[in-house]
C-alpha cells in the first residue's frame, strides 16, 4: 500500500483543505478533507494526476468523510480529476460523494460544452489573413444580397395585400426617428457649419474674400456636409437601435413566434423601420442644412466684417435647386443604407446578451462604411455628369 498527501499552503487565514490519495491494489482512494470554498488555498492536483499517469489504476474512488464546507471550487476540481481520469479510461466512483455534488457533476456531464465557446488565437502569415478577411467579405456581401431578396419579397407581398403591414408602427418609428433626433442634429449641424467657416476663413481672409465663406458654407452643408453628418449620426443613433430591437427579439425567440403565427418577420419588423427612414432622412438632411447655414452665419457675421444681408444674399447666388435636389437623393439613399445595416445585423444576431451588442456595432461600422462609400461613387457620378 502506497500512501500520498499533499497539504495546502501555509497561509492561515484562509479555509484550509487537503487531498491525500492511497493506493490498494489497482484503486486509487482519493480523500478530501477541510472546507473547500471559493477562498481556500486549494493543493495542486498534479501528484493526483501523475499517481493515475504513471500507475496502473482501475478505479478511482472519492472519500469525503472528513469533508467540511464546500461549494462550486470542489465541483470544479472534481470535473478536472474525473476528465483526466477518463481521458486514461480510469473508471470513478462517485457514490460515495454527497447526493448535492452527484447532482451537480449529472447536471455538467448532461450539457456538453459549446464546441465554439472557446475563442482559439491562431497566428496566420498576411497571405492567409488576407484570404481569411476576402472570405468574411464574399460572405458578408451573400448576406446582404439575400437580405435585400428578402426584404424585396415582402415588399412585393405588402404590395398585394399578402403580408401583415401595420401603419400604426410607422408613425411610431417615424416619430422615434425625426422629432426625437432633432436635438443632435441640431447641435452636430450647427457646429459643422460653424467649423466650415473658419477653415474657409483661414485661407479666404488672405485675399479678403471673406464674403465668399458664405458660398463655401452654403455649398458644402447642401451637397455633403449636410446629409453625410444626418447619416452618421442616424446610423449611430437609429441604425444601433434597430439592430438592438430586433436582436433581442430574436434572443427572446419572439420572431420565431411571429414566424409559428404565420406573421413575415421582414414586412412585420423590417419594412416599417425601412420606410421611416427614408422617409424621415432627406427630412432630416434639409433641416441639417439650414443649421449648418446658421452656424456659418453665425461666425461670418460677428468675427469676419460681413453683414447678415451679404451673408444671405451670397448663400442665395450661391445655392441652385440642384444643389438641394442632390443632398436630397443622398440622403434618401443612406437611409436606406442605415435600414438595411441595423435590420440586416438585428436579423442576423446570435442568442445570447454579448450578441446583441455585437450587432449594434456590426450595425454601425456597416451602415458608416456603405456611406462613406454610396458617398464617394456618387460624387464622382455628379462630377462626371457635370452637376
Amino acid at each position: 500500500m502506497k500512501t500520498s498527501k499533499i497539504l495546502p499552503p501555509a497561509i492561515n487565514s484562509a479555509p484550509s483543505c487537503a487531498i491525500s490519495a492511497i493506493r490498494q491494489a489497482k484503486t486509487l482512494e482519493i480523500s478530501l478533507s477541510g472546507d473547500w470554498v471559493l477562498d481556500a488555498q486549494l493543493p495542486a492536483l498534479e501528484p493526483i494526476l501523475a499517481q493515475i499517469e504513471t500507475q496502473a489504476i482501475e478505479k478511482i474512488v472519492v472519500s469525503t468523510a472528513a469533508l467540511g464546507r464546500w461549494d462550486s471550487m470542489l465541483v470544479t476540481e472534481l470535473i478536472k480529476l474525473i476528465d483526466y481520469a477518463e481521458q486514461k479510461q480510469v473508471a470513478v466512483d462517485k457514490t460515495s460523494l454527497p447526493a448535492s455534488i452527484q447532482g451537480l457533476l449529472a447536471l455538467v456531464a448532461a450539457v456538453p460544452e459549446r464546441v465554439d465557446a472557446h475563442r482559439e488565437q491562431t497566428q496566420r502569415s498576411w497571405s492567409q489573413a488576407l484570404a481569411v478577411s476576402t472570405g468574411k467579405a464574399i460572405q458578408h456581401g451573400k448576406e446582404m444580397l439575400i437580405f435585400v431578396g428578402e426584404m424585396m419579397i415582402s415588399i412585393f407581398a405588402t404590395l398585394r395585400g399578402q403580408a401583415h403591414f401595420r401603419r400604426q408602427d410607422l408613425w411610431l418609428y417615424i416619430q422615434e426617428c425625426g422629432p426625437s433626433a432633432l436635438p443632435i442634429v441640431t447641435l452636430i449641424s450647427l457646429l459643422v457649419g460653424l467649423i466650415l467657416a473658419f477653415v474657409g476663413a483661414v485661407q479666404l481672409s488672405l485675399f479678403g474674400a471673406q464674403i465668399y465663406i458664405a458660398n463655401l458654407v452654403s455649398l458644402g452643408m447642401t451637397r455633403e456636409m449636410g446629409g453625410l453628418m444626418t447619416a452618421i449620426i442616424m446610423s449611430g443613433r437609429t441604425g444601433a437601435a434597430y439592430a438592438a430591437q430586433i436582436g433581442t427579439m430574436h434572443v427572446n425567440s419572439e420572431i420565431d413566434a411571429l414566424k409559428t403565427m404565420n406573421l413575415d418577420p421582414m414586412a412585420f419588423l423590417v419594412l416599417p423601420r425601412m420606410l421611416a427612414l427614408i422617409i424621415i432622412m432627406p427630412l432630416l438632411c434639409l433641416y441639417a442644412d439650414l443649421m449648418g447655414i446658421i452656424g456659418g452665419g453665425f461666425v461670418t457675421v460677428n468675427f469676419f466684417d460681413v453683414s447678415l444681408t451679404e451673408y444671405l444674399d451670397r448663400t442665395a447666388h450661391a445655392v441652385k435647386m440642384k444643389d438641394f435636389i442632390i443632398g436630397f437623393v443622398k440622403c434618401s439613399v443612406f437611409g436606406i443604407l442605415i435600414a438595411l445595416s441595423g435590420c440586416m445585423r438585428g436579423m442576423q444576431c446570435g442568442r445570447s446578451a454579448s450578441a446583441v451588442g455585437d450587432a449594434g456595432t456590426s450595425a454601425v461600422v456597416t451602415a458608416i462604411v456603405f456611406i462613406v462609400v454610396a458617398d464617394s461613387v456618387m460624387t464622382i457620378i455628379c462630377n462626371r455628369l457635370g452637376i
